[in-house]
């Protein structure tokens, strides 16, 4: 796994609460029905970033515990729990092996949101299996969809990056590589057993504004790497944008892919 250093989302945590897409009310419910939540035990997510997942399950379990590395990221998750009235989430700035041998704590539901791909994922599922009882499990949720064709305006986008930003995509203080093995091969390689569910695909509907915002969000988007350039970027940006679609409304068909990593599935009744 590749050591991205401390500062891989440095400078975006308020631009990740703000512009990242809202998960939608069909996910919560598929896994409030996969796992019988009822307000009791408690959940972890892990990566959980300024906590958009988090915060959509505070009435389904007495407390959930948010963990992440990045100090930016948890200092917004808790403005937005005081902004919130939220009660029973603790944001935790720990990596998950540093909390697990602290806390020996056991969950009965764990989240990794976006996020897998910048773990340990063998070393992560081994620690998270003896977090969690029988039946427990372990959803790991993304949009990654290597081979869908892009629209001519994320062509246009990704172009444009690359002009301003290089080609290579930075990560921290290293250059972003994607995992040769896929996801469910790593859970089928741990001691969980795997379940693929591809959820109902969903329009999102992006501004140039939140394009943009959306960008700065990003490890490899952050603004930090314009420097001064930033107001010409956005103005370059906006003008091929607008020339693609002079409304500057641009749709999108979002997939999305929870993959659970079960404990013990068989038994499941």
């Amino acid at each position: 796994m590749a050591n991205y250093g401390e500062d891989l989302f440095k400078g975006t945590a308020r631009y990740y609460s703000k512009y990242r897409p809202i998960y939608p009310s069909f996910l919560i419910r598929f896994l409030i029905d996969q796992f019988k939540m009822n307000g009791k035990g408690r959940m972890l997510d892990l990566g959980c970033g300024t906590g958009q997942l988090t915060f959509r399950f505070t009435d389904w379990f007495e407390e959930i515990i948010a963990i992440d590395t990045d100090p930016e990221m948890l200092l917004e998750a808790k403005r937005l729990s005081n902004e919130y009235r939220v009660e029973n989430v603790k944001f935790i700035n720990k990596t998950l092996e540093d909390y697990q041998v602290r806390a020996n704590d056991r969950f009965t539901f764990v989240t990794i949101a976006k996020a897998f791909h910048w773990l340990n994922r063998e070393a992560t599922l081994e620690t998270l299996y003896d977090m969690l009882p029988d039946q427990g499990g372990v959803a790991i949720i993304d949009h990654y969809s290597p081979n869908e064709e892009q629209l001519p305006w994320q062509t246009k986008l990704s172009e444009v990056v690359r002009e301003w930003y290089g080609n290579e995509r930075r990560a921290g203080n290293s250059t972003y590589v994607h995992p040769t093995l896929s996801h469910q091969d790593i859970v089928i390689n741990s001691r969980f057993e795997l379940e693929v569910h591809q959820l109902p695909v969903y329009e999102h509907i992006w501004s140039i504004e939140t394009i943009i915002g959306h960008l700065y969000s990003t490890s490899y988007g952050a603004q930090r790497f314009l420097g001064e350039n930033k107001t010409m970027f956005e103005k370059h940006l906006t003008e091929e944008l607008l020339a693609i679609d002079e409304t500057g409304v641009f749709k999108e068909n979002m997939n999305l892919t929870v993959i659970l990593a079960m404990k013990n599935m068989r038994n499941r009744e």
